[in-house]
């Protein structure tokens, strides 16, 4: 299935200059104040980075698959013929990418120790470690910065018992709203635009993970 990619409104900016500027002196001081650290023991963590990164991917897969087959669905035994995952599509899907990311680093012999702001030092120990050396492409950090502003945006940094409570009563809302105005077709059009999302995470992750494995190959 075709998809256009849909920019988010929420990513305000890309990798331009300023960004770059800026990463190129954030990251000795995470070095210097122990956010990021760069030994040979962090190599070992590779192969723990990129067979999360596939666990991640494939369950991305997996419910992208029975989120558009009705077959699975029954399969599987849903109660709902409606079901779909993308929220949690679009989630698993930055997760490889923040894993295999994980794994190019540690390629290098680089962990992001940090756990206050770990998902944009690594997105900033990517670009600094690999763009500015050029051994990978704009486009993928890109992906990955958009990924990552996705995933915040949805999920943010709760617990998953409390996105759960708070989804829980966001469903409530929008049905409610949706009786009152009898209308399935802005219904519809919203889970069109949430699958166009679904699909692009998921093809981006794809892209990721097959770049980052060459490079770790490499």
């Amino acid at each position: 299935m075709a998809v256009k990619h849909i920019m988010p409104y929420w990513v305000k900016e890309m990798l331009d200059d300023k960004k770059i500027e800026q990463i190129r002196r954030k990251v000795p001081e995470y070095f210097s104040n122990g956010d990021i650290s760069k030994e040979d023991k962090n190599k070992s963590l590779v192969n723990f980075y990129t067979e999360n990164a596939l666990i991640s991917l494939n369950t991305a897969k997996l419910l992208n698959n029975i989120s558009f087959s009705k077959e699975l669905k029954k399969q599987f035994d849903f109660l709902e013929e409606d079901f779909e995952s993308y929220l949690w599509i679009i989630n698993a899907s930055y997760y490889s990418m923040f894993y295999m990311a994980g794994a190019l680093l540690a390629k290098e012999g680089i962990k992001v120790k940090s756990e206050i702001g770990i998902h944009m030092k690594t997105f900033e120990a990517m670009v600094y470690y690999f763009y500015l050396n050029r051994k990978i492409a704009k486009k993928y950090l890109e992906d990955f910065e958009e990924a990552q502003e996705e995933s915040q945006e949805l999920l943010g940094k709760e617990e998953p018992i409390n996105i759960m409570q708070r989804k829980a009563k966001e469903l409530m809302v929008k049905y409610d709203y949706e009786m009152d105005k009898r209308s399935k077709f802005t219904y519809n059009m919203g889970e069109k635009a949430k699958s166009a999302i679904a699909l692009t995470s998921l093809r981006r992750a794809i892209e990721f993970y097959n770049e980052c494995l060459k490079m770790i190959g490499a």
